[in-house]
């Protein structure tokens, strides 16, 4: 299964005409509410392209009282000939988003009060197998500065299953614990989750000697005074979530292994499930709300860890 590409869908350009002012509007409600702000513009930018693309550019349509339900059926059935069911229902819930509140604010009719979001065909995940992990880390062996980082940062991903944008953004301050994410002593790392919510997430003896190794190699670095705790090589400064991303898959040709970040939260919830952890334990480290989670992460190993609960549950041979 290949890994999803980091490209953006929707042109970087769109004029919106008449149509852009509530667009604004409904960007600071947004902000307002305390949404995060990855949140807010993933909103935004698919109504702006609705409007640019469907409205402007096909139906003709300057006002959003003129807006229809078949509307946006139509840019629903164009998106799904297009991209992927998921990708469409993302589009669809940021649409519903914005007319709920337009409707609420202008009252106008929803266009979109009796529409359903297209069905999600769910592709299931694979987990690591133990000889791709162990290739993952083959791939990383070296003291060079980059191997050790390199290693560290698959080794926090396998013992945690954070998200690439935690990841990226874990800190490291030493000498002043409230900027410090990293307690090596106590294998913990405090997190900024979705929306900034903090929540902290422990790690494994060997994913806390990898950080180590990759510290003494950080405190030569050119740029070590920075607070972001993943640094670039050759005294490049810190890295950004592309960066990351880019690393993991690198690493992971380099073995021939299909790595991407996501997937190694979808084997850490299925490790933990599979070793018998508590959901509600699994739903507190992953930054979950909704228990729906668990029937998404590790769902390709869902029938084998069945399979396994049957023989420690039903054994008769004894």
């Amino acid at each position: 299964m290949a890994g999803p590409r980091r490209r953006s869908r929707q042109p970087g350009q769109l004029d919106t005409g008449p149509l852009g002012a509530d667009i604004g509007s409904f960007r600071l409600h947004l902000a307002a509410e305390g949404k995060a702000a990855r949140t807010v513009q993933g909103y935004t930018s698919a109504v702006r392209w609705f409007a640019a693309a469907h409205l402007l550019g096909q139906a003709g349509k300057t006002s959003w009282e003129q807006v229809d339900a078949q509307d946006v059926q139509q840019w629903m059935a164009q998106l799904l000939a297009r991209y992927s069911s998921a990708y469409a229902s993302i589009q669809f819930r940021a649409l519903r988003q914005f007319f709920k509140w337009l409707a609420a604010e202008e009252e106008l009719p929803d266009p979109m009060a009796r529409l359903r979001a297209p069905k999600v065909t769910v592709t299931a995940v694979p987990v690591f197998t133990s000889v791709e992990l162990s290739e993952l880390e083959k791939a990383c062996h070296g003291n060079s500065f980059a191997a050790r980082r390199d290693a560290a940062i698959i080794a926090v991903f396998t013992a945690t299953g954070i998200r690439l944008s935690e990841l990226a953004g874990i800190r490291y301050h030493p000498d002043d614990p409230a900027r410090n994410d990293l307690d090596l002593q106590a294998r913990e790392i405090r997190i900024a989750g979705k929306g900034g919510k903090p929540r902290t997430v422990k790690i494994g003896h060997q994913a806390a000697r990898s950080l180590d190794r990759y510290l003494r190699a950080r405190a030569r670095h050119a740029q070590a005074h920075l607070p972001q705790l993943w640094l670039g090589v050759s005294n490049r400064g810190p890295l950004t979530p592309t960066g990351i991303y880019q690393i993991v898959a690198r690493r992971g040709r380099q073995c021939g292994v299909n790595v991407y970040p996501h997937r190694f939260r979808h084997h850490f919830s299925h490790t933990w499930l599979d070793r018998g952890g508590a959901e509600r334990d699994l739903m507190e480290l992953n930054g979950w709300t909704s228990p729906q989670m668990l029937t998404r992460y590790g769902a390709s190993a869902r029938g084998a860890r069945a399979r396994r609960s049957y023989d420690r549950i039903m054994d008769d041979s004894t």
